[in-house]
Parts: C-alpha cells; structure tokens; sequence
C-alpha cells in the first residue's frame, strides 16, 4: 500500500492520479465527511469510540429508561443534524458523479446530506434520521414533527440542551433524562423509533443486495471518512477485494481496511475531493480544446 500524508505533494499528486485513471468508483463515505458540516463523530483518529456506549437495539425495545437515554441523546444531537448544510466535501462529490467518476455513493450516514447536496445515486446503508418509523403499524413521520412534540411534552428538558453546542456535546451523556416523557404512535400507540439501523440490528436483506450490485458495477472503491469499524462498511472493502478491485482510502486517521488498500490517503477530505474534482474539470477542458484546434 501507497501512504499518503497531505503535505507529501508528490505523492498526493500520484494517488489523485490513480483515482483519474479509471472512472465508475463507487464511493463508501463516513461520519468523517459530515463533521465538516457540524455533525459530531464519536470515535477518534484511532477509531476508538469515545463516548458512552450507544443504546443497542434489543435494549430499546424491552427497556424504557433505555429508550429515554437514547431519545435524551437524540433530541439533542438532532438539533445538530436538522441545521447541517452540504459541505465542500458533499459538493466535490456531487460534481464528480455528474463527470462520470464515480458511479454512486453508499453512506453510512444517516443526516441525508449527500442528497441534499445534489448527489443521485445514493444508497443510505443505516437509514435516515429525518424519519421516524412505528414498530406496531409501520406508519412513517417527519423526525421534525416528533421533535416539536417532544418540546411540548418536555419544556424544562429542552432549556438544558439547548445550552450545548456540537463542540461540548458530551455533556448530553450527563443530563438526567428519567422523567423524560416519550411520545408514542399518533395511529396505534406503539413504539416510535428514527428509521435507521440501531447497533445490534441488521441492515436490511434488499438494501445489501442494491448495494452489492453497486459494487459489482464499479471499477473500484473509494473509501472517505470512515474508520471502518462497523462491520456493514468494512464488508465493501471484502467485496472489492475479492474482486480484485482497487480500494482506496481517504481518511485522517487509522482504519480497519488500511491492509486492503493500495493507496492511503490520510488527510481532511474536503480539500483532497475538491482536487480531485478541479483536476478532472480541468482533464476535460483541454480535451475540449483540443478537439477544437
């Protein structure tokens, strides 16, 4: 494997150059892409999570003061979330499917920028946040609507969280939330839950096999953003192993796939994207000319 520190010119230049000598990449990103929009990731450049343990799913549905620890956390992270804009990032990412570079994006994100962005052939692995499924009946809603009833029902709550900002965010580990009041199905009273995959659960059966034939369709896979540690990413870099497709890796900091990859670019994403984006406008303006000369 290629490693790649920012700074090192040349050897960023040799690595943007691999990824412009083929097109069709299908693009794996992670929650590193959206913390430039002000979304918090909870692992550090180790991919050592540094925060309490999230709620698994089976701990949601039979145990209620862990159904109120989870929406405590969700209430607050989702003021974050639903305020967050596509960054230069989402953008560079947009342009180069629009150039034919990359052939779609499979995020492990649930904040539903790529799309917001402009991005087209997006696979959402562990679901969105802005949606709210009932467990009972299968009715959907706006994870906003829910939000507003959860201030109804939990004024003095919502006057603490309101003081945290993304930075200091940890501090919501720390709030007691046991008189928090949750609200349930506006149509059959069950269980409310965001429409995304919890730890514990499963990414659904035909949402693995859209993203299988994604894979199988690419030339390659690029990976931005994203430690790897959770088992639904770090199967894409199995698969294109197995394939004998190029894996490459964009990311600041350690991950689980660093042995597959045949270069390994450890940087901010943002600017990295954004040159590669310029540098293939850039290829296809002096094809232009030159089919006019």
């Amino acid at each position: 494997m290629d490693f790649v520190i920012a700074h090192k010119e040349p050897l960023l230049k040799s690595s943007l150059n691999f990824l412009m000598s083929q097109t069709q990449w299908l693009v794996l990103t992670g929650a590193g892409i959206s913390s430039l929009s002000g979304i918090p990731t909870y692992r550090n450049s180790e991919g050592i999570w540094q925060r309490k343990s999230p709620v698994r799913y089976q701990e949601f549905l039979v145990n209620e003061m862990s159904r109120k620890q989870f929406w405590a956390r969700n209430i607050a992270g989702w003021r974050f979330m639903s305020a967050a804009k596509p960054n230069d990032a989402h953008l560079a990412l947009v342009q180069l499917e629009k150039m034919g570079l990359i052939s779609g994006v499979v995020t492990q994100n649930v904040d539903g920028l790529h799309e917001k962005a402009g991005s087209r052939g997006v696979i959402d692995l562990h679901g969105r946040a802005d949606t709210v499924l009932c467990l009972s009946c299968g009715d959907l809603q706006s994870r906003q609507f829910l939000q507003d009833l959860f201030k109804k029902h939990n004024p003095n709550f919502f006057n603490k969280i309101h003081r945290i900002t993304p930075e200091a965010d940890s501090r919501i580990d720390d709030l007691d939330f046991t008189s928090l009041i949750i609200p349930s199905c506006h149509l059959c009273g069950g269980l409310l839950k965001p429409d995304v995959v919890f730890y514990g659960d499963v990414v659904p059966r035909g949402r693995v096999n859209s993203c299988m034939d994604m894979m199988n369709a690419s030339s390659g896979l690029l990976v931005v953003a994203s430690s790897l540690q959770v088992f639904s990413g770090y199967r894409f870099c199995i698969w294109a192993s197995n394939q004998g497709k190029p894996i490459v890796i964009l990311c600041n900091g350690d991950t689980r796939a660093d042995h597959l990859a045949v270069k390994k670019i450890r940087a901010d994403c943002g600017p990295v994207l954004e040159h590669w984006m310029q540098l293939c406008k850039n290829r296809i303006s002096v094809g232009k000319m030159g089919k006019l000369v």
